[in-house]
């Protein structure tokens, strides 16, 4: 373990909606929890690249409490369960996420080093990524609040801009200037030209105790709320959980508006490597490996006279004729078909849809809960079709439904099963009826995932037809 001299404490802000990246992305599951470049997520390829530079800590992770149980599975898949996750009740950006961070951190290690990382960003090469914490070790100890930024390859409307006073010193650290928020694009062309200015990539190395300095000169209102909703926070289990109502009453406001803007202790070094924030379909194009003709295909894809596009397919055969410079994504649920120069605007499509209160603008066709995940397979007139898998050793909450029954068909693995008085254990091709108004469990005793088909019937089919009487994970 390092001393506290010399600790470097990884901070993963997991607050992101991803809206950008819809239908990959939704409110319920954003794109850091999803596998868009390999076998790993996005939070969990941030979690391996902190643990570099900061060999031995565990890391603080701050996220929505709606995705704890995704974040505790990501974590466990990885070995790093003695993460400490700070809940937020409701998403206010990344200033006040840092703020109870920083307020947790330095109540534990007075003089160790945040190293602060969004959790849904891409970089090429680790290694660099390493040198570059380290070049900002000594400056970041000396008071300074280090921003790592990078060389722009474009003239990129969609990330913020640096400029720094000059050549970087013996040490790899420019002065700061000044921050620019995201520019027009004939700002941006000229920020590119000037090769004065670098792509701000959101991540920090800093003191706790600077960054609270620098925050309550700036922006006390935020430090304010963050400290009483960490003094009223309360642990459930292995989550804290930060006070609701002072949460909830700071604004939203992000590290740059809130203190980098304003503060004279920032500094720069360079992130030499290929990064990405990874927010749009035109960055995800642009990190993974394009073919002869210039696609980038994902899934089950075949592709004739196509060129220039990006095509992902969750689930079924996706196949194109004649494309250029397209985007076509297919989930479960929805298709999303655009010209590569507009998926930008897919954002605005999501919030269209999350008005008219579509489940596909916020919630994925396979669902994950803290004992494994579900799916609907088919769904018509009084009757839904889910396939549910339990993880080993889970179960589900005791329960009733008012409004529907339930068939269960085990598939593969063992149930045991409480229905009303009964005790049940199928194996299977074995199945059970659940009528209408009985409290119900189901439990996976093997050491195997367990898998069933459900058929639901009634008049009213949706999630919140739930009583709970028990459960283990602590839902209401």
């Amino acid at each position: 373990m390092p001393s506290a001299v010399d600790a470097i404490v990884p901070v993963i802000l997991c607050g992101g909606s991803g809206t950008r990246l819809w239908p990959l992305s939704r409110r319920d599951h954003p794109k850091q929890f999803l596998r868009l470049l390999g076998e790993r997520s996005l939070l969990q390829e941030t979690l391996l690249r902190a643990q570099t530079p900061a060999p031995g800590h565990a890391p603080l992770i701050v996220c929505n409490e709606a995705h704890r149980f995704l974040v505790r599975t990501q974590l466990a898949e990885l070995g790093l369960e003695a993460a400490t996750l700070l809940l937020e009740p409701a998403g206010r950006n990344t200033a006040p996420a840092l703020a109870v961070a920083a307020l947790y951190a330095r109540s534990r290690e007075p003089a160790a080093l945040l190293l602060a990382l969004p959790a849904d960003h891409h970089l090429k090469d680790t290694p660099y990524f390493t040198a570059a914490v380290r070049r900002g070790v000594a400056a970041a100890r000396a008071g300074a609040i280090v921003v790592f930024g990078v060389r722009p390859t474009e003239p990129h409307t969609g990330y913020g801009y640096i400029r720094t006073d000059g050549a970087a010193g013996r040490d790899g650290v420019c002065g700061v200037a000044e921050f620019r928020e995201k520019p027009d694009a004939a700002t941006a062309a000229r920020y590119l030209e000037s090769g004065a200015y670098f792509w701000n990539s959101g991540m920090f190395l800093l003191r706790a105790e600077v960054y609270l300095a620098e925050l309550g000169r700036h922006a006390p209102d935020i430090l304010d709320a963050a400290t009483a909703a960490l003094a009223g926070a309360r642990s459930d289990g292995s989550f804290l959980r930060l006070e609701p109502a002072a949460f909830r009453a700071c604004r939203s406001e992000s590290i740059d508006y809130a203190v980098m803007e304003h503060t004279r202790s920032a500094r720069m070094v360079e992130l030499d490597t290929p990064w990405s924030d990874l927010g749009s379909f035109a960055s995800l194009f642009a990190a993974g490996a394009g073919s002869a003709d210039g696609n980038v295909a994902v899934g089950d894809v075949r592709l004739a006279d196509v060129s220039g596009s990006y095509v992902h397919a969750s689930g079924r055969l996706v196949a194109a004729i004649g494309l250029r410079n397209t985007v076509v994504v297919e989930t479960p649920d929805a298709v999303l078909v655009a010209p590569r120069e507009r998926a930008e605007e897919v954002k605005a499509l999501a919030a269209m849809l999350e008005r008219e209160k579509r489940s596909e603008a916020t919630t994925p066709a396979r669902v994950h809960r803290p004992w494994g995940w579900y799916e609907c397979l088919a769904r018509g007139e009084r009757m839904q079709v889910k396939r549910i898998r339990l993880n080993p050793g889970a179960s589900l909450s005791l329960q009733l439904h008012h409004q529907r029954a339930e068939h269960w068909v085990v598939v593969q693995g063992e149930a045991e099963v409480i229905r009303g008085e009964d005790h049940l254990t199928l194996r299977e091709n074995q199945s059970t009826f659940i009528p209408v108004n009985t409290r119900h469990r189901l439990f996976n005793p093997g050491p195997l995932p367990l898998e069933i088909i459900e058929v639901q019937s009634g008049e009213y089919l949706g999630e919140d037809d739930i009583v709970r009487f028990d459960d283990e994970y602590g839902r209401v």
